[in-house]
């Protein structure tokens, strides 16, 4: 059906001549299991087939969406639309769609649904809920399967498939004597590669920590361990600045910054779509393959992500790169010996509700969460109440001074109709000067 379906999208670009078409088609299932209070709330499975389609003329152009779409739906909807195109504005900085036909084999990957059936979970889940249940605490989050498709067609010659199919488990450990939260997540397309053992392992030092007296700290600047989740939400929020596209609305913090040194040297950052153990991906949303792009080398900047339309706005060399791949290139520190080095301090492990002051400048607040502890003479001492802080991005990076010799796998989803999930890989971070604006004086 979708290989069929394939050849439609196909022969009508080669029917219609005087116009350009540009199809993205998506088949995309998800087992999604939702637990609370260390019992399972609900299980969700569910399906959908959509095609995004957008019709050229000249520099006009006009986008619709279908779902279930079928060829009689499709024709008559773009017969519908040729039309309106006459009606239309122009872009004047469009050139064309995206012609570069490179392609990765065509390969079908495991359907992790399939792998992590319902009974499986709820086993992980009954493991890490018993663990838990020793320390006082209950477990809450959820646990999920994709499993998509995808198909770019355009009037270019673009033909091509990817397949992805990741499994995401976030979970919250919350303390019944007061509220204290941890979290532990998993993120992954090797159904092999989830260890069960060594997740309960830590977050079951995570708990041990959790143990301790809750407290407050006064505002002020500290050295703080950022957990890798942190490192990799800051980078995330970062990555908008690196876009072509806020280059050319002259929002981006690294305009006339390209080949300067703008951070420390031990920083390293690229974007690598096949880097082991996150998630792969093979094409951007325009079918330009996805390749390993260096953003900073050695704490210099050196590549804006670039696809097609800005490529030829801006006149850039196009990469395609879409920043769904993000890793930071680990240092020479094991975690003790960062912790053990901080006379005074904070470890911080999640991140929430952060919000842009000023995009260019970088400027953000946002809330600590799911266990933020006092460092004191190189030890995790006490737990910390919730904790407002307000920076820099750029700043973060720059105050980075050591870097932990390990990564792990960070996994990210947006919960929204056809929710995506995707993966970076990140080390644990030490950062001198972190700028905390108040408690919230809550858990």
């Amino acid at each position: 059906m979708q290989e069929r379906f394939r050849s439609v999208l196909q022969q009508i670009c080669q029917e219609h001549p005087d116009l350009k078409f540009e199809f993205q088609y998506r088949f995309w299932e998800t087992d999604f299991l939702r637990f609370y209070n260390s019992q399972v709330n609900y299980n969700i499975t569910k399906s959908s087939n959509s095609l995004d389609t957008t019709i050229y003329k000249g520099k006009k152009s006009y986008k619709f969406g279908l779902y279930d779409p079928d060829e009689k739906k499709l024709r008559q909807t773009i017969q519908e639309s040729i039309p309106l195109l006459d009606h239309l504005p122009e872009d004047p900085d469009f050139v064309d769609l995206e012609d570069n036909l490179e392609m990765y084999p065509e390969t079908d990957k495991i359907n992790n649904i399939v792998h992590f059936p319902i009974e499986k979970k709820i086993d992980i889940l009954n493991r890490i809920a018993n663990a838990v249940s020793v320390f006082g605490f209950k477990i809450y989050g959820t646990f999920i399967c994709n499993y998509e498709t995808s198909y770019i067609v355009n009037s270019n010659g673009i033909n091509k498939k990817s397949q992805n199919s990741p499994v995401m488990l976030e979970l919250k450990a919350v303390s019944d004597k007061n509220m204290v939260t941890v979290l532990e997540t998993y993120g992954s397309e090797d159904p092999d590669a989830f260890n069960v053992d060594a997740f309960i392992s830590s977050l079951t030092l995570k708990l041990k920590n959790a143990q301790q007296e809750v407290i407050d700290v006064e505002p002020g600047n500290y050295e703080v361990i950022l957990a890798p989740r942190c490192i990799g939400e800051f980078i995330n929020y970062l990555l908008g600045s690196m876009s072509a596209s806020s280059l050319d609305h002259k929002m981006s913090y690294f305009e006339d910054k390209i080949d300067k040194q703008v951070f420390p040297s031990i920083i390293t950052l690229v974007d690598d779509p096949h880097y082991p153990g996150i998630i792969n991906f093979d094409y951007n949303y325009d079918g330009h393959i996805y390749k390993k792009l260096t953003l900073i080398d050695k704490g210099i900047f050196r590549n804006f992500f670039v696809n097609n339309y800005f490529a030829n706005k801006l006149g850039m060399k196009k990469n395609g790169n879409a920043g769904a791949c993000i890793v930071l290139e680990t240092g020479d520190k094991t975690l003790e010996q960062m912790i053990s080095g901080v006379k005074k301090g904070l470890y911080i492990s999640s991140l929430h509700y952060m919000n842009f002051i000023n995009y260019k400048e970088t400027s953000i607040t946002g809330l600590t969460r799911d266990g933020t502890f006092l460092i004191e003479d190189g030890k995790l001492t006490r737990v910390v109440n919730n904790l407002r802080f307000t920076e820099r991005l750029a700043r973060i990076l720059e105050n980075i001074v050591e870097i932990e010799n390990e990564s792990y796998t960070i996994p990210l989803s947006e919960n929204y109709d056809e929710f995506s999930i995707n993966t970076n890989r990140m080390p644990h971070v030490k950062v001198t000067g972190f700028q905390i604006s108040s408690s919230t004086k809550t858990i």
